[in-house]
C-alpha cells in the first residue's frame, strides 16, 4: 500500500542495497514509530526517507493541528519520534526531520526529497562519522550556612531581636547591622553567580576546541525540565566518532574542577542540532553562554523541502528542555 499519510523520521543515503540491508533499517525491526506502525525506507535520487504509515484520524492537517495542543499527546510524539532517529542514526548517518513532517503517500515522500535533494545531501558529507554531545552546566546551590546560636530567633529572623520592627529590638544585633548582613548575603549571592558564569564559559570554551561545531541553546526553563537550579550552559557539540571517548573523558574532567558547578553530560546522539549550517559556528567563533540566541525551527513544514532541523525542541535528555510548544507545527503539503 502507497497511499494514505506517511510520517517521515529522518533522511539517510540509499546504499543501493536491497532495502532489508539497509543498516538504519536493521536496527529499526523491533522499533516502532510515532503511532506503532514499523518504519520502512523509500528511495528517491540516492536517498531514502524513513518513513511509517500514520492514521488519518489523528495525523491529517486538522486533527494534528488539535492534537499537537494536547501536550502530553506532543510528548509522547516526539519521544517516539526521537527513538526512531537515535535507533537508526546508531548504524549510519542519519539527517533528523522535523517533527510532525507528514506526507500524502510515498510519492509525497519522493517529493520531499527531490524538493530538499541538495540539502540533505551536503548535510549528510557534512555530518558522515560524527556524532552530537550535549553537555549542560547548572550552579551549585551553595553550601548550608550553620545557623548561630538561637536561630529561631536569629538575625535572620523576622522575630529576631534587633531585627527591624522587631517587639523591643533590644537583641545585641541592631536593625542597621541586620541590614548590613543581609546586603553582605545578597552581594556575595551575586559574585557565586558571576564566578559559575565565568566557569560555564571555560567549560565551552574547552570544549568548543574538542569539537568541530558548537551551539549554543537558550538556558532551559525549570518550568519544563523541572531542575530547579540555574542553568548556565546548554550546549551542543559536534564530534568526530573517534574522539568522542576523549570528548567525554575531558567533560568528566571539567566537572570535578569546576565544583561550583553541576555538569551533565547527554549523548552521543544523532546531530540534531547541525543539521543546518546555518545554525552552527565554527568552534572558534561560538558566542559566549548567555549571548546566544537561538533561531527556532518550524517542525512539520514540508513545504520548504523537508527541512531538516531538530525533531522536537528541547528534551530532558538533549541540548534544550522537554518537548514543548517549539515542536509544534503543520502537516506538510507534498501530496
Amino acid at each position: 500500500m502507497t497511499e494514505g499519510l506517511r510520517y517521515a523520521y529522518a533522511v539517510v543515503r540509499d546504499t543501493g542495497t536491497p532495502e532489508a540491508a539497509l543498516d538504519a533499517l536493521t536496527a529499526l525491526e523491533e522499533v516502532r514509530g510515532v503511532a506503532g506502525e514499523p518504519v520502512r525506507a523509500v528511495r528517491h535520487l540516492g536517498l531514502a526517507v524513513l518513513a511509517g504509515a500514520v492514521p488519518a484520524e489523528d495525523f491529517d492537517k486538522g486533527p494534528l493541528r488539535k492534537r499537537l495542543e494536547d501536550m502530553a499527546w506532543l510528548e509522547d510524539m516526539a519521544r517516539a519520534h526521537q527513538r526512531v532517529v537515535d535507533t537508526a542514526g546508531a548504524e549510519s548517518c542519519v539527517i533528523p526531520v522535523r517533527l510532525a513532517t507528514v506526507c500524502q503517500g510515498e510519492e509525497g515522500l519522493r517529493r520531499m526529497l527531490a524538493t530538499g535533494r541538495d540539502r540533505f545531501a551536503s548535510a549528510l558529507d557534512r555530518l558522515e562519522g560524527r556524532v552530537e554531545w550535549g553537555v549542560k552546566a547548572y550552579a551549585a546551590p551553595p553550601p548550608p550556612q550553620e545557623p548561630p546560636a538561637g536561630a529561631a530567633n536569629g538575625p535572620d529572623s523576622p522575630n529576631a531581636p534587633g531585627a527591624p520592627g522587631a517587639p523591643g529590638a533590644l537583641g545585641a544585633m541592631s536593625g542597621r547591622d541586620y541590614l548590613r548582613r543581609r546586603k553582605a548575603q545578597r552581594q556575595a549571592a551575586e559574585r557565586r553567580w558571576g564566578d559559575t558564569e565565568e566557569d560555564a564559559r571555560l567549560v565551552h570554551h574547552t570544549l568548543s576546541g574538542l569539537a568541530e561545531r558548537a551551539r549554543l541553546h537558550p538556558p532551559q526553563d525549570p518550568r519544563l525540565s523541572g531542575v530547579s537550579d540555574r542553568n548556565v550552559l546548554n550546549a551542543a557539540y559536534l564530534v568526530r566518532h573517534e574522539d568522542s571517548a576523549g570528548f567525554a573523558e575531558r567533560v568528566g574532567e571539567l566537572a570535578g574542577r569546576t565544583p561550583e558547578l553541576r555538569v551533565e553530560l547527554t549523548g552521543p546522539w544523532a546531530p540534531y542540532s547541525f543539521t543546518d549550517p546555518d545554525q552552527t559556528t565554527a568552534a572558534d567563533e561560538t558566542t559566549a553562554p548567555g549571548e546566544a540566541s537561538a533561531r527556532p525551527g518550524t517542525p512539520g513544514r514540508t513545504d520548504d523541502g523537508g527541512a531538516p532541523g531538530r525533531p522536537f525542541g528541547p528534551s530532558a535528555n538533549r541540548p534544550g528542555g522537554p518537548a514543548g510548544p517549539a515542536a509544534r507545527g503543520r502537516r506538510g503539503d507534498h501530496g
